[in-house]
Order: structure tokens, then C-alpha cells, then sequence
């Protein structure tokens, strides 16, 4: 039967041609579309994972629902010795929070001010790099701030803050600090309202010394995070929790499904008349043959045999079009892998949605590149079902008068 299908796909050229080409730039698009759609939620859950969330966060059990400073880790050390003894944990740092009002003139904000050890944040997140101006690790009374809050408080390196808040033990703190660096992470609400302070002056004020909102960490294997995390929650005292990056950016990934969801959706609708093009195209091709099958069964051909020959005919069409198809389709998701695509001021203009760079990468994947060829083939057999048992509801008589 193959070679009779080969036959008959060179003999009608047209339909031929018409239905590789078909299959081909559905392949083809299909595997580009997945592999950008998946690399820009790649792009945007690893900018926002490094700038500064980490890959898994340590907290009090109660702190992510009550918060305040009566949950507090209480006893770090303890914590960093497991981590220290914990295979494939790349970095941690203890960070404390603390909510206040900050002041320039006649300007006021909300301020999130957090203690960080800054030669360890340089390992865990993004904050050395997003330096804007003046220095990233001081000393003292000094406040590493966001851009968006320097430009509400209308402050430039070397004005003065003043701050007012609460240390750890619920006493009054109000402090002057000085504007000693700026950072610019594109995250638009976190440039809005973050301001950190080394550990050493933060901990003399605030008295939290050995203390800690929560400990975050990052993992040398995003792969191995959730059994690295399922390890360290093992271990841990009874009264602290560990929370993946899958429930510290829940609003993320459930944002990034449905747009995955609606990526599908369009992409069904384009499949869709894919499908009933080549479906069409078949049963034409099929209909103007209905003299030629009925002579075929005539001679003592079955209807199980002509079912096989129309679908050897498209399974050679299909198979030939992926070989093309899939190859090509590889080949430019690993290049704008590799070489991701610069649009200028694309990171400002949807910054509000975790969007951090200019760049939109591919996300090369062979098991997802696999998927979507089998689709695409799945498809173009289901296409000749409906000219299969058209063929079938004929006589070989009434084929044969068939006009």
C-alpha cells in the first residue's frame, strides 16, 4: 500500500503539496509559539525568584498569617547549621522586616526596612546588581533604597531620611538615616517601598540581634528544590515551616496558567482550521477518487485496505512535514534561547508585571518540542476519518457511476 499512497501523492500534486505545506507551518509555528510562551514564564518567574524571593523561605509558623514580631525565628543559628549540612543549598541569609513611616521634607511614605547581611545577599539575590547609585554595601546609619521610593520621597544620595517605627521589643524608634544607595530592580511595588540596612546597625536598633523574619534560601538545582525543601522541613524544630517558591509566588504561577491557558486556547482555534483545511482538502481529493476506489473495489479491494491507503497517503505527508517542521522548530527555540530577543523599553512599560528585562527568550525543551509534533500528527490523522467513511458509504457499483 506504501507504494501505491506515493504514487497517488505525486499523481495529485496539488492536494499534495497544499497538505504538507499545511502541516508544516502548524508544526513549525506551534513549536516556536510554545517555546516563547514558555520562556517568557521562565524569564519572569527566575527575575523574580533572583531579585529577591530565593527558592524556598523559612518562617515562624504562624508569621505569613499573623505577622508582627512575636513570630519571629527566635534562634537562627540553629536553622544555619542545618543548611550548612544540607547537600545542594547554594546560599541563605537571615532577613528582619519592620514596617514604618519614612520622611524627606514634606514628603512621607510607607517603608519597608529590612536587615540583611549584604555580602551574603550578593550571593542570594539581585540587589548588588540592580545598584543604581552611591554604594551598595554600607555601613551605619545608611539605607540602601528603592528607586520608585527615592523619587516619592524626592531624596538623592546623601539626603537625609527620618523614620519612624517600632524595635522588636515594641518600643518607639524613631531614627535619621542617611540616603547612601539606590537600586532599580523593575519590580515596580518592591522599588516602591524596600529599603535595607546592614545587619550590624539594624540589629542595634531595632534589638534584634539572632532573630529573623524568615530565612531564604536559594538551591544549586531548581529541579531539586521541592525534595531539598521536603529534607530541610524534616529537620526543622516543630514550630518553623518551610515555603517553596510555588507558594511564595502562588500569584505568579496561577497568573502565568491562565495565560498558558489562553496561549492554548488561541492556539486550538488556529489548530482548528488547520484541521478542517486538511480535512477539507482530503475530502475533496477523496471525492474526485470515487471512480478509482470503486474500480479498486471491484477488483476485490476491501474497504479496511482503502482505509489503510488514505492513511498511508497522510501519514507520509505528515511524517515528511515534521521531519522538516520539527528540526527547524528546535533549532530557532534554542537559538533565541541562547540569543534572546532585545525589545528596547519593553521592562518599563509592564513592569507591574514582574517583567524585569528587555529580553524575550525561547524556552528550548525536547520533551515539549515531542508533544507538540505528536499533536500536530494526531491531528492530520484524525483529518482523514470523516473522507475514510464517505469512501466506505459507496457500493463498488455506485462507486464506479459515481460522477
Amino acid at each position: 500500500m506504501v507504494g501505491l499512497a506515493l504514487k497517488n501523492l505525486s499523481f495529485y500534486k496539488g492536494r499534495s503539496i497544499t497538505t504538507f505545506l499545511l502541516t508544516f507551518f502548524s508544526a513549525y509555528f506551534f513549536i516556536v509559539y510554545v517555546a516563547f510562551m514558555d520562556g517568557s514564564h521562565s524569564s519572569m518567574l527566575k527575575n523574580a525568584l533572583d531579585v529577591y524571593t530565593g527558592s524556598m523561605q523559612i518562617y515562624q509558623k504562624e508569621y505569613r498569617e499573623e505577622g508582627g514580631y512575636d513570630y519571629l525565628i527566635n534562634d537562627t543559628q540553629k536553622v544555619f547549621n542545618l543548611l550548612d549540612n544540607t547537600r545542594g543549598i547554594r546560599a541563605y541569609s537571615a532577613r528582619v522586616e519592620t514596617y514604618g513611616i519614612a520622611s524627606s521634607g514634606e514628603r512621607s511614605a510607607a517603608m519597608m526596612l529590612t536587615g540583611v547581611d549584604f555580602e551574603k545577599e550578593a550571593k542570594l539575590s539581585e540587589l548588588k546588581k540592580a545598584l543604581k547609585e552611591g554604594v551598595y554595601d554600607s555601613k551605619g546609619a545608611c539605607l540602601y533604597i528603592g528607586s520608585e521610593l527615592g523619587k516619592k520621597l524626592q531624596v538623592k544620595i546623601g539626603d537625609e531620611v527620618s523614620f519612624v517605627g517600632s524595635a522588636i521589643d515594641y518600643s518607639f524608634v524613631a531614627e535619621l538615616f542617611k540616603v547612601c544607595g539606590t537600586f532599580k530592580t523593575g519590580m515596580y511595588d518592591f522599588d516602591n517601598q524596600s529599603a535595607f540596612m546592614n545587619r550590624d546597625y539594624f540589629d542595634e536598633i531595632f534589638l534584634s540581634r539572632s532573630s529573623a523574619s524568615y530565612i531564604v534560601a536559594n538551591v544549586n538545582e531548581m529541579e531539586e528544590n521541592d525534595r531539598i525543601a521536603e529534607e530541610v522541613a524534616q529537620k526543622l524544630p516543630e514550630d518553623l515551616r518551610v515555603y517553596t517558591w510555588q507558594e511564595l509566588m502562588k500569584s505568579m504561577v496561577e497568573l502565568m496558567k491562565i495565560d498558558s491557558l489562553f496561549g492554548y486556547i488561541s492556539m486550538s482555534l488556529f489548530f482548528l482550521v488547520i484541521f478542517f483545511v486538511v480535512m477539507i482538502y482530503g475530502f475533496i481529493n477523496v471525492s474526485t477518487r470515487i471512480r478509482e476506489f470503486g474500480v479498486l473495489k471491484s477488483i476485490g479491494l476491501s474497504d479496511r485496505a482503502i482505509d489503510r491507503l488514505l492513511l498511508d497517503e497522510i501519514i507520509i505527508l505528515t511524517l515528511a512535514a515534521l521531519a522538516l517542521a520539527v528540526p527547524l522548530g528546535a533549532y530557532t527555540a534554542y537559538y533565541f534561547e541562547i540569543h534572546p530577543i532585545v525589545i528596547p523599553g519593553m521592562s518599563e512599560m509592564y513592569k507591574q508585571y514582574g517583567v524585569v528585562s528587555d529580553t524575550v527568550p525561547t524556552r528550548f525543551s525536547p520533551l515539549t518540542i515531542g508533544w507538540n509534533a505528536a499533536l500536530v500528527f494526531a491531528l492530520n490523522l484524525l483529518s482523514i476519518l470523516y473522507p475514510m467513511l464517505y469512501v466506505r458509504s459507496f457500493t463498488p457499483v455506485e462507486a464506479m457511476r459515481h460522477v
